[in-house]
């Protein structure tokens, strides 16, 4: 009982393991030097305007008086947004 279990549980990890292992795989691809230009467009950029978000950030944190994403510590603002 405790062998069929046991060769049950490896098969059926190795099926997973496989299953993940070409999924995986699948999502590589080539991408053209045409297709290229498209994909270093500043659109595409996880954040493409990074100057701005930082000064949204500060000024959120300060008005709110909200702990900052760089600190753990509260801010000293009234709550007035």
């Amino acid at each position: 009982m405790l062998r069929r279990f046991r060769k049950n549980f490896v098969q059926n990890i190795a099926s997973i393991l496989f299953i993940v292992t070409l999924v995986s795989l699948s999502g590589c691809a080539h991408v053209s030097a045409w297709e290229r230009g498209n994909l270093a467009k500043s659109q595409m950029d996880v954040d493409p305007f990074p100057l701005q978000s930082e000064i949204q950030a500060h000024n959120y944190s300060s008005r709110e008086a909200a702990p900052s994403h760089k600190s753990s510590s509260g801010g000293g603002g009234c709550g007035c947004y």
